[in-house]
C-alpha cells in the first residue's frame, strides 16, 4: 500500500510514513493510492465477527507490510480493551428505521477515543523499532485533544502538545485535558478559535526546519490513520443491520470532516451506503457548499456544540481532490483561491457527484435543544448537542422506506451538562472514574495566536521534558 499527497507533489510514503508525518510535504494530505475493496461476499465473511476482529480485516489493507498481522491484533485488540463496552461502539435503535451508534464509551468519553486510542499504540510500535522520538502537536474544538493526551501520556517515545481556543470549549473538555498531570503532556490555550489553533498547527508542519528539529508528528485527524480507524464503525454498524443485502444511511455531526469523510471511506470500500448526512450548527459552511457549490468561510460563531465551531474543515481536502479526480494541481488552485479569498467555487458537474452521496443541514442552539429534549422524551436518552444535531438530521432525512438511517452519537451528555439540563431538566454525571474531575488541578499555558510565541513554547517545555 503506497499513499500519495492531495496536492500531488509529494513522493509516495508507506504506512510507516503516513503514520509518523501526518502532513505531506506540499502541505497536501495522505490518501492511499488506491481505495481497497471488499465484495458483497467478502462483507458477508465479516457478519458476526466481535470488534477488534473486524477492525484488523477492515484496515489491514492499509498497513502493506509496515506491522506484522500478530503485532497488529495485539495492538488492535489492547485498545479495544479501554472501552467501558463489549460491542465497543453498540447500536441504540431511536425509532423504526432510525439508529444511535454510540461511540462515547471510551477513556475520555467522545469518538476521537476509537481512533486515537489505536493510534497512540501504533507511534509506539513504530518509534520502539526505530528508536526514535517525537513531538505531537495538534488542535482541538474540544474531544480530540483529551483523547490525544489520553492515548499518548507517559509513553517515553513520544511528548505531546495540545492547542485549544481558550474560553470556547465546555469546562469538561477543558479539564479532561488540563487536569493530566504526565510530564510528557503539554496544554495551550490559544487566544483565538478552533481554526487559529489549526492554523497554527499546519504552519508548524510547513515550517521545515522547526518540523524537523522537534520532529513534528500529527493526532488530528489530518493523520491518515484517524480516518483508518474510523472506517470501522461505519462496518460494523452497516453490518448489523443487513449489509451487504441491505443499504443504510448515516448522518454524522460534522466539525472538521474526518469522520464524515471515514463514511466516504468505507463506501469506497464496498460498503452499501446510499446517503451521507453532513450536520452542522450555526457555522454551517460545509451545509452551504452542499447546497450551492461555494465554500465560503464566515466568522466562527460560539454554539452549545463547540466541537462543530468550525470554518475550515481540514479533511475536506481530501472529498476536493476525489471530486476533481485526484487532480493535485486543481486542489492547489482551490485551496490558494480560497486562502487568498475565503472562498471558492466547485463547478456543478462536480457538485452533482458530491450530492449524489453527501447532504447537509445545520440546526441554530434553538433547535439543538429542542433536539435534545425531544429524544429524552420519545426514546429516554439522553443526547449531547452534537450527538442530538446528528439525530435530528437522521430523523429529518428519513425517507426512504427499508433503509435505516444511524446517527453518530460522538460523545456522552456529561461532556455538555448545562445544555442538556436546560434542555431536559436532568444533569448527566460523569462516570465514576471522572467523578472528581471538576476538582483536579489545572495545567496550561495561555498564548496569544501567535506562531513565534507557539514555537518557542514548545522548543522551551519540550526540552525540559526530554
Amino acid at each position: 500500500m503506497h499513499y500519495v499527497s492531495t496536492r500531488g507533489a509529494a513522493p509516495q510514503a508507506n504506512f510507516d510514513e503516513v503514520l509518523l508525518t501526518g502532513l505531506a510535504c506540499d502541505g497536501g494530505l495522505f490518501v492511499p493510492e488506491d481505495w481497497p475493496r471488499f465484495s458483497d461476499a467478502d462483507l458477508r465473511a465479516l457478519r458476526g465477527l466481535d470488534y477488534s476482529a473486524l477492525a484488523c480485516r477492515v484496515m489491514s489493507p492499509f498497513l502493506g507490510d509496515a506491522i506484522p498481522s500478530s503485532a497488529f491484533e495485539e495492538i488492535v485488540r489492547d485498545a479495544c480493551n479501554t472501552f467501558d463496552h463489549q460491542a465497543v461502539t453498540p447500536l441504540v435503535q431511536l425509532d423504526n428505521d432510525l439508529w444511535l451508534l454510540e461511540l462515547f464509551h471510551g477513556p475520555t468519553l467522545a469518538f476521537k477515543d476509537v481512533a486515537l486510542q489505536l493510534l497512540g499504540r501504533l507511534l509506539q510500535y513504530v518509534l520502539d523499532r526505530k528508536n526514535e522520538r517525537v513531538t505531537i502537536v495538534g488542535a482541538t474544538s474540544g474531544d480530540t485533544g483529551s483523547a490525544a493526551i489520553e492515548a499518548c501520556r507517559d509513553r517515553d517515545t513520544l511528548e505531546i502538545v495540545i492547542l485549544h481556543p481558550r474560553g470556547r470549549i465546555s469546562e469538561v473538555q477543558r479539564r479532561q485535558m488540563t487536569t493530566v498531570t504526565s510530564a510528557n503532556v503539554h496544554n495551550v490555550a490559544v487566544e483565538g478559535t478552533f481554526d487559529d489553533c489549526q492554523d497554527l498547527v499546519k504552519a508548524m508542519f510547513n515550517n521545515r526546519p522547526f518540523r524537523e528539529e522537534q520532529r513534528l508528528a500529527a493526532a488530528n485527524s489530518i493523520n491518515w490513520a484517524r480516518i483508518m480507524a474510523q472506517t470501522v464503525y461505519y462496518f460494523h454498524a452497516a453490518l448489523a443491520l443487513g449489509a451487504p443485502d441491505r443499504e443504510v444511511a448515516f448522518s454524522v455531526p460534522t466539525g472538521n470532516f474526518g469522520n464524515v469523510f471515514a463514511a466516504d471511506v468505507a463506501r469506497r470500500m464496498g460498503l452499501p451506503i446510499k446517503r451521507l448526512y453532513v450536520g452542522s450548527n450555526r457555522n454551517d459552511i460545509l451545509t452551504r457548499f452542499l447546497k450551492s457549490g461555494e465554500m465560503a468561510a464566515t466568522p466562527v460563531e460560539p454554539t452549545l456544540s463547540p466541537s462543530m465551531d468550525i470554518q475550515i474543515s481540514s479533511n475536506f481536502e481530501r472529498l476536493l481532490f476525489e471530486l476533481h479526480d485526484r487532480d493535485g494541481d486543481a486542489v492547489v488552485r482551490d485551496m490558494n483561491v480560497f486562502r487568498e479569498t475565503g472562498k471558492f467555487a466547485i463547478d456543478e458537474a462536480r457538485m452533482a457527484k458530491a450530492r449524489s452521496v453527501f447532504d447537509g443541514a445545520s440546526l441554530d442552539d434553538a433547535d439543538t435543544i429542542d433536539a435534545i429534549a425531544y429524544f429524552y422524551r420519545s426514546s429516554g436518552q439522553l443526547l449531547d448537542p452534537h450527538s442530538a444535531i446528528g439525530a435530528a438530521i437522521a430523523r429529518e432525512k428519513r425517507t426512504d422506506a427499508g433503509v435505516p438511517v444511524i446517527a453518530l452519537a460522538t460523545a456522552h451528555a456529561a461532556k455538555f451538562p448545562d445544555a442538556v439540563e436546560r434542555a431536559t431538566g436532568v444533569k448527566p454525571t460523569l462516570p465514576p472514574k471522572l467523578g472528581d474531575l471538576l476538582e483536579r488541578p489545572e495545567h496550561c499555558t495561555v498564548l496569544p495566536n501567535d506562531l513565534d510565541a507557539v514555537q518557542t513554547f514548545i522548543r522551551d517545555s519540550v526540552s525540559l521534558a526530554a
